[in-house]
């Protein structure tokens, strides 16, 4: 924990915006192609931003100083897909088909749930956390084991598999306990396991069907939200 808030929210949009300039000259040098890159951003970006909270001191303007970080990276998105700001490489890193519009969807929804959850959440409650670490490493492993291994496709969505959500399940919970573990290190959280497992298990599954139902980019919503719903439902943990 760094003691100056304004110090911490310094240090934490230096690693924030130098992490998403490193993806994105690593794509538009050729290095990842566009739907990789896409979602190392998408799998990378929350935990990196999430550890980032405990540098900063227990005040009230500590979350909202967070939060400002994903609201100016999410304000870029912005202006970079309504084409206001030419940036070629951010649009090879983060669409699909190289359409700055792309941008406006997925990226765009990916943004701003990191602000509503930094606001609403911070470190007092695990809800945001559990939301954040479903919506980066779930939603991002299933799009890219599903891509590659995914032979056996969902029948009520063709477009993605059994593979790509068993990723989300396993990559869900893998973060989900890796940033955990990491706060209960750092005296922020108490938690046990074994109270644990069971209802953020069943979180997730539910968070993995609500992923493969066909509503297109607008799974970066409707994931977040089912994640919120269903944790206020199955635990309270502070």
């Amino acid at each position: 924990m760094i003691p100056n808030e304004y110090l911490a929210f310094l240090i934490t949009i230096v690693i924030a915006v130098g992490w998403l300039r490193l993806i994105d000259f690593l794509a538009g040098k050729g290095v990842f192609p566009a739907v990789i890159s896409r979602k190392i951003i998408h799998i990378g970006t929350g935990p990196i931003f999430v550890l980032c909270w405990m540098l900063f001191p227990d005040k009230t303007i500590s979350r909202y100083l967070a939060a400002i970080i994903p609201f100016l990276i999410t304000m870029q998105f912005l202006l970079v897909g309504l084409g206001i700001i030419k940036d070629e490489e951010a649009v090879r890193a983060m669409s699909r088909s190289g359409d700055r519009r792309e941008i406006l969807k997925g990226p765009l929804i990916y943004g701003l749930v990191f602000v509503v959850m930094t606001i609403l959440f911070w470190r007092d409650n695990a809800i945001g956390l559990i939301t954040l670490m479903i919506l980066c490493g779930g939603d991002g492993m299933a799009d890219i084991i599903g891509s590659r291994f995914g032979k056996h496709k969902i029948p009520w969505a063709l477009s993605k598999s059994w593979q790509g959500s068993a990723a989300m399940f396993v990559g869900s919970l893998f973060l989900i306990y890796l940033v955990m573990f990491s706060f209960q290190g750092m005296g922020f959280t108490q938690m046990n396991v074994q109270y644990t497992l069971l209802p953020i298990s069943g979180i997730v599954f539910i968070a993995t069907i609500v992923e493969t139902l066909p509503y297109g980019d607008w799974d970066n919503f409707f994931v977040p939200l089912a994640s919120v719903i269903f944790s206020y439902l199955f635990l309270i943990i502070k």
